[in-house]
């Protein structure tokens, strides 16, 4: 009987070293270890999980007061998620520094690029040649100041919609994509 339970047990070992040996050349088992990797960095303590939401929670705020301030929290925001986005690399969290990140970029060149048509339609190309010359130069100042006009509000809505989009993602414990 014990000679039967030692013949099991060795089978048992051979099926194991065999699937052990199968796994190794599996070219599929680089991508477990990835998912597995992935997995590890994802592991955050819970504690500072709930502190990086709550910092995101101030970033997005911060962001919402700056309207009020005339744009002059904007800069505050960024400089919090730079400094912090190392910190969630890897989690669900780190969506959210990147949201904001590139939120905060792509309204700034939007908003510049208003400013300027705006500022050159307006200045002395746009208004003296209203002035000087006929009405078409007048026209296409027009125009040009209120396409300039169209891209800082289309500028400044994206950007609060962006903002509260993230805010409600943070809020569900959700990536943003």
């Amino acid at each position: 009987m014990s000679r039967n339970v030692d013949s099991n047990s060795e089978a048992q070992t051979r099926r194991t070293k065999t699937a052990e040996i199968e796994a190794l050349s599996d070219p599929r088992r680089f991508d477990v270890q990835k998912e597995y990797g992935v997995a590890r960095q994802n592991a955050m303590s819970n504690k500072k999980q709930r502190s990086l939401i709550a910092y995101n929670h101030l970033t997005y705020l911060l962001y919402v007061v700056s309207y009020f301030t005339a744009g002059l929290l904007w800069v505050v925001p960024i400089v919090m998620n730079y400094s912090k986005r190392q910190e969630a690399d890897g989690s669900w969290l780190a969506t959210h520094f990147d949201w904001q990140i590139k939120t905060f970029w792509y309204s700034i060149v939007w908003f510049v690029i208003g400013i300027v048509i705006v500022l050159f339609a307006l200045s002395g190309f746009g208004v003296s040649m209203m002035l000087e010359a006929g009405d078409n130069l007048a026209i296409g100042s027009i125009l040009l100041t209120g396409f300039g006009l169209i891209i800082i509000i289309v500028t400044f809505i994206w950007h609060l919609y962006r903002i509260v989009r993230g805010w409600i993602a943070l809020t569900d414990n959700r990536p943003v994509p």
